[in-house]
């Protein structure tokens, strides 16, 4: 017993004696600090982070070979008074990988190269995974470990700017992830790279839709008055929730009366079975629009419109469902493996269905339809397709000049094109209306952009402007606003800034649209020649006039690979 009580005493005393002791707080770093990071080649290290007040801080870099690289005893600095410390270590030779040991954290894989922001809104955001129509056996075919990219996850914050982002991590160009990257990022930095030997790095920074105030900082917005008071409509966070609540509320009911009124869901015979009987439905062509033979029953909108589209009553847009039925004969070989469905882009969305097999949905309008049709569903003989579009604001449509087809697993494509079966579901007024709180002044800034202004990057690569086409006479005051506001927050005065021209866009008929968006591209063209170290990519001769999101973003990454390249050889 005495022993006992001997080794009890002994043990609280280490015991306490250990916990007295000021241990070494665990540091905390930005989630863009992270194993796998690319760091600015010819330019400080820069690292900061938090730790407990007080608490030294120290840093170690080796290369590949566990070499220390510069100091052995590395860098030290101390976390000030609210936790907060911050260091620079000496430029690294561009290559790698080099491991950061920061007090018990170690980031491994660390290369140093070319780092460039990619940010704007959907074309910038648009992935590799919706170019492989394209591109598809140059992107399976390419892998890289010195061309990584950084997702800045998507945050929206009104009242401050954001000290880091939310989880996020760096990611190679391998198959394992180069389908989420961006395609313009992609293909910028697979070129940049091939050319130089030298590691690059995209911070992918864009939210589709986007105007650009809403990467602007409120500091710099002042000179925008109508911008600040947009902002103050909406930072309350009560009156946000409430819009919410209201908006989730409307969309709900207008589902509902949308199903409760769509005979195609009810009845003894669903729309979409395959045996249904469809012989007393209108005839259209999907493309055109245009209703080709026969009165339906029960559709008093189009009866009295001899020749019109389907879309309309002739006065205006209907608004609500819009069944279509299409039958193709296939053979046995034909039918025995799984298929793809191409279904082009539909105006607003739509649900299929394959002999009344459910096989896909999409609930906006701009994501070409590529529905995989399993083994198993398709037979020998008679083929059903139905699609049941839902248009909820302006005319529904099947977009011209896009694939309308069903590609077999024995390689033969048959044609969608033409004639359909056609019959409205239920007419709707239009669909209820939502605020989106990314389009916001300021709040992409305080979220996505300022927890990356302590990096130092090689330039930014800008794509956007078509969410601002409608109000172009400002932009250019914006766009130069937003490149002054980034460069001072990076403390970089030079930041270089590509700026990608808009792409061609819309049919030769709409003459006031196409005027418009030529107006923008001047626009931004005066911004590149008035703004020191901005660059214009040109972009228009690569544009889709059926499409806002054109797919050669190959062509476009030479181009900017191009301009870095110049401007690298100038120095």
């Amino acid at each position: 017993m005495k022993h006992l009580k001997e080794y009890l005493s002994i043990t609280m005393t280490v015991a306490m004696s250990v916990a007295a002791m000021p241990a070494e707080a665990r540091v905390k770093l930005p989630q863009v600090l992270s194993s796998g990071m690319i760091v600015q080649r010819e330019a400080p290290v820069r690292l900061w982070g938090t730790a407990d007040p007080g608490e030294p801080v120290s840093v170690k870099v080796t290369d590949s070979r566990k070499k220390p690289v510069g100091s052995r005893k590395g860098v030290t600095t101390v976390a000030g008074d609210d936790g907060k410390w911050s260091l620079e270590l000496p430029a690294l030779k561009a290559g790698g990988p080099y491991t950061f040991t920061i007090n018990d954290v170690t980031l491994d894989d660390v290369l140093s190269g070319d780092v460039f922001i990619c940010s704007g809104q959907s074309n910038m955001e648009l992935p590799v995974s919706r170019v492989t129509d394209m591109f598809a056996d140059e992107i399976a075919a390419y892998s890289s470990n010195e061309v990584r990219q950084y997702y800045v996850p998507r945050e929206v914050e009104f009242h401050k700017p954001l000290e880091d982002t939310k989880a996020a991590a760096w990611k190679p160009a391998t198959q394992d992830n180069v389908m989420r990257f961006s395609a313009l990022g992609y293909f910028f930095a697979k070129d940049l790279n091939a050319r130089t030997g030298i590691p690059v790095g995209i911070i992918s920074a864009n939210w589709g839709g986007t105007p650009v105030e809403s990467w602007i900082s409120e500091e710099s917005l002042q000179a925008f008055p109508r911008a600040i008071n947009e902002k103050r409509i909406y930072e309350d966070d009560a009156y946000r929730e409430s819009v919410k609540k209201v908006e989730g509320q409307n969309y709900a009911h207008w589902n509902a009366a949308l199903y409760a009124g769509d005979p195609g869901l009810h009845g003894e015979k669903m729309w979409y079975a395959p045996d249904f009987d469809d012989s007393g439905w209108a005839v259209v062509d999907i493309v055109k629009g245009t209703v080709t033979d026969g009165t339906v029953t029960g559709d008093d909108l189009h009866n009295g419109w001899s020749g019109n589209k389907w879309a309309s009553d002739g006065l205006n847009p209907i608004n609500g469902s819009h069944w279509f039925r299409k039958n193709v004969t296939l053979t046995a070989e034909q039918a025995e493996k799984p298929a793809v469905l191409r279904l082009g882009c539909i105006i607003d969305a739509d649900s299929v269905y394959v002999n009344g097999t459910f096989v896909g949905t999409t609930s906006y309008q701009y994501p070409p339809r590529i529905y995989n049709v399993p083994a198993g569903v398709l037979k020998e003989g008679t083929n059903n397709v139905t699609v049941r579009l839902f248009s909820q604001n302006g005319s529904g449509s099947f977009v011209p000049e896009k694939p309308y087809k069903l590609l077999l697993g024995n390689g033969e494509e048959v044609s969608l094109e033409g004639d359909w079966r056609y019959h409205l579901g239920a007419p709707m007024v239009h669909g209820p209306g939502m605020v989106f709180w990314c389009y916001k002044p300021t709040v992409l800034y305080n979220s996505m952009i300022h927890p990356l202004v302590n990096l130092p990057v090689a330039g930014v690569v800008w794509y956007q402007g078509e969410s601002n086409v409608s109000r172009r006479n400002e932009y250019g005051a914006l766009l130069t606003t937003m490149i002054a506001d980034w460069r001072k927050a990076f403390a970089d005065e030079s930041m270089p800034f590509y700026i990608v021209e808009l792409a061609d866009y819309l049919h030769p008929a709409d003459k006031a649209g196409r005027a418009a968006w030529a107006e923008m591209r001047k626009v931004q063209a005066g911004v590149a020649e008035s703004v020191p170290g901005a660059v214009l990519i040109h972009n228009s001769d690569l544009g889709e006039w059926n499409d806002i999101h054109p797919l050669d973003k190959k062509t476009l990454g030479g181009r900017v690979a191009d301009a870095v390249t110049a401007r690298n050889d100038k120095k």
